[in-house]
């Protein structure tokens, strides 16, 4: 369908009704491959949506907070009540870099794009809800009610999924390249040009057969219960999905909640993690820019007095939770002009960081590390999309990174990112 303009203010019609069944999945014995996911095992949060009733898309990076800002109004007319717990409506995301040049690979998801659904299950409670949105006009209702009515009577009650096989993997760049640029980039801090920055590599996955991205996903959420799963499959069927630690930001009203997630080690390293000087410091980095970044958008913030560490199935993280209550007027847009990139996927001082990956980095990220998930009237959460693929038939391109800071080591970097590339690569299918 045709993008929507910013500058528009187009409605739509919706209904919603519960529906039996625990499993937002379930859908795709009917309804095919969804076109967004998301899920939060732990928070028992799950969404999947199919077809696109609306899409907005940012095409130079000036439209970028006009879009976002677009997201969180009031523009959907509820047949009945509507649900306060419904995540979204609208799903997507953007670049991590919005000045960089798109090229083919990324093109089908661009510099941002956000979609609402024509069809939205989730989990309420202990059982499921169905949404329909149609856009308005003559006989929007009965187009609604009568999906709604199709829904209940044909939705699955459950989903199971198969085991993929086996990928061979090749890499995008070569570990002795990774390490030269590990070590220039040691050496720009040791210069005193960068206190930090994060450097990402990319790999290239190959099946012998397609990807079935339903599979992915039900082994990403399974392997990954406290991360967020993510899914934005554009019409060409390309697919941006991951399962990601990092909550960029949580917006409830005025209240917001957001972390710093920075220093890694293997599983079982939590002990030597919290008492790693390097660790430490590139943890106080992103805390202190959180902390200042947040200054001018909000009444008060608060954060947790020490980090605690983060344990997941390939990796423990160092995080610190953060807290504020925005000020008045402050909405989602503002929120993530303020903080992203954060210093645990760009780097400080953020500018100069940025720079260097400009000149030294030669990949593009695309939407990697880069702001996904959903955005509702007064309500939002976006997570840095990290430890993710992009999919296309049967090839991916898995990205990973690692923050450098003054005492890196261009070999263990180098193994931290291997390390961080199992999350993607298992539920890919590769051992």
């Amino acid at each position: 369908m045709t993008p929507l303009s910013p500058a528009e203010d187009p409605r739509w019609v919706a209904g919603m009704m519960p529906l039996p069944g625990v499993d937002p999945l379930a859908g795709v014995d009917g309804l095919g491959v969804p076109s967004v996911y998301w899920e939060r095992p732990v928070a028992r949060e799950a969404v999947a949506g199919w077809g696109e009733a609306g899409v907005l898309e940012a095409q130079s990076p000036g439209e970028l907070p006009a879009v976002l800002g677009a997201l969180g109004h009031d523009s959907v007319r509820w047949l009945d009540a509507a649900s306060p717990t419904m995540p979204g409506p609208w799903f997507g995301g953007m670049r991590f870099s919005p000045t960089a040049p798109v090229d083919g690979a990324w093109r089908s998801h661009g510099l941002a794009r956000w979609t609402l659904p024509e069809v939205l299950v989730w989990r309420e409670g202990s059982a499921l809800a169905v949404a329909v949105f149609a856009p308005e006009g003559p006989g929007a209702e009965d187009v609604v009610r009568s999906r709604l009515e199709r829904m209940r009577a044909s939705f699955p009650q459950s989903y199971r999924h198969p085991v993929g096989a086996p990928v061979a993997l090749r890499t995008a760049s070569s570990r002795r390249d990774f390490e030269a640029l590990v070590d220039r980039a040691v050496e720009a801090i040791g210069a005193g040009q960068l206190n930090k920055v994060v450097l990402a590599r990319a790999l290239e996955a190959e099946g012998p057969e397609p990807f079935d991205v339903v599979d992915v996903l039900a082994r990403l959420r399974e392997q990954n219960p406290r991360c967020a799963t993510f899914l934005f499959r554009a019409p060409d069927g390309t697919g941006f999905l991951g399962a990601t630690p990092e909550t960029l930001c949580r917006v409830d009203g005025r209240r917001l909640e957001t972390e710093a997630l920075a220093g890694s080690a293997a599983p079982g390293g939590a002990e030597a993690l919290d008492a790693s000087d390097k660790d430490r410091r590139e943890h106080e980095a992103v805390v202190r820019y959180i902390l200042q970044a947040l200054t001018p958008v909000a009444a008060s913030v608060s954060a947790d007095a020490q980090p605690s560490v983060l344990a997941l199935k390939n990796v423990v993280h160092l995080r610190t939770g953060i807290r504020a209550e925005l000020a008045e007027g402050v909405d989602t847009a503002h929120v993530v002009t303020a903080l992203h990139p954060t210093p645990a996927v760009g780097g400080t001082p953020r500018e100069r960081a940025l720079s260097f990956l400009v000149e030294h980095e030669a990949l593009d990220r695309g939407w990697y590390a880069g702001p996904v998930g959903w955005v509702g009237p007064g309500r939002a959460h976006l997570v840095v999309a990290l430890r993710s693929a992009l999919v296309r038939g049967a090839k991916a391109r898995l990205f990973v990174g690692a923050g450098i800071v003054a005492g890196s080591s261009a070999e263990s970097e180098w193994r931290e990112t291997e390390m961080k590339s199992l999350a993607m690569l298992r539920a890919l299918g590769g051992r």
